[in-house]
């Protein structure tokens, strides 16, 4: 399936302890983020069944930095999220959590460090001017369900669920919370907060969590499906609208609709527009790489 591929990170030898991508990183073993090119798309994938694809800090440094890297290459033209195992993500890794509260802070210093690099590795996704589909096998749960939420597009097979279950340990899902309540209605959004309970794959269709839901075994395809058709499309339009859905969507209804006319006024006068236009009218299929 795939054309190349490199693994992020290294498996950790018996005799001594992994390293770390950043100065003060707690502990344990090393992340793997699986990369790999099908065309036009970018392929990554969690490859650490092992530890259920948990995001420890090695983790989330890795996703971040092949995001914003796709975000600037042009080959690229959108990004799949995918995950080995029979788990897509089991959230942030409690265990390297857990032994920063021997620490004279209890913790409190790693804990801020990893949330911080959670919540820029999920608006590198949104600021990414390509798309990013999730492709979900599995469980997604807390910052796992967080990922598929942040994601453009998601894509869950029959065999996956969704579950914000913080409140089950004394610890209220509050960072999964702002992807999940940008997502869902409100009374669903809480649902899932307060009751911690798992929610199959074809409840978040139903929900609007995903987009789709396909045969177990078939969410990568499927993601790739999607991916090559954003792939056909104009690069520029797309990086522009992805831009604009975003910002549009905080503002208030009179200032959307503003800043919307404008970028229409904008985009008329690109390049694209004038060939996609220009080809509709001549009837006969857009060339995007001479626009």
């Amino acid at each position: 399936m795939t054309v190349a591929h490199k693994r992020v990170g290294r498996r950790k030898e018996a005799a001594r302890p992994a390293p770390g991508p950043a100065k003060g990183l707690v502990a344990g073993p090393v992340q793997e983020l699986r990369v790999a090119r099908h065309r036009k798309a970018l392929v990554l994938t969690l490859a650490r069944p092992e530890r259920r694809n948990s995001l420890c800090e090695a983790m989330l440094i890795a996703l971040k930095e092949a995001i914003e890297g796709a975000g600037s290459e042009r080959d690229v033209r959108a990004i799949v999220i995918a995950a080995e195992g029979s788990v897509f993500c089991a959230g942030h890794d409690l265990d390297e959590l857990t032994r920063s509260r021997a620490k004279p802070d209890k913790g409190a210093a790693v804990f801020a460090r990893i949330m911080r690099r959670c919540s820029a590795m999920m608006r590198a996704i949104v600021d990414c001017p390509k798309p990013v589909i999730a492709a979900v096998e599995g469980a997604a749960l807390a910052a796992g369900c967080q990922l598929v939420a942040t994601c453009d597009l998601a894509v869950a097979s029959e065999r996956a669920s969704f579950c914000t279950p913080g409140v089950n340990i004394g610890l209220f899902c509050s960072t999964p919370m702002v992807a999940l309540a940008r997502n869902v209605a409100r009374k669903r959004a809480m649902e899932m907060l307060l009751l911690g309970e798992m929610l199959p794959a074809n409840a978040a269709l139903e929900w609007g969590l995903v987009n789709r839901v396909v045969p177990a075994g078939e969410a990568v395809a499927a993601a790739l499906g999607l991916a090559h058709k954003i792939a056909s499309k104009p690069q520029t339009t797309i990086a522009i609208g992805k831009r604009a859905f975003y910002r549009q969507i905080e503002m208030g209804l009179g200032e959307a609709y503003d800043y919307a006319a404008t970028g229409m006024v904008e985009k008329m006068l690109h390049r694209e527009a004038a060939e996609g236009i220009g080809a509709f009218l001549e009837k006969r299929a857009p060339n995007w790489d001479r626009s």
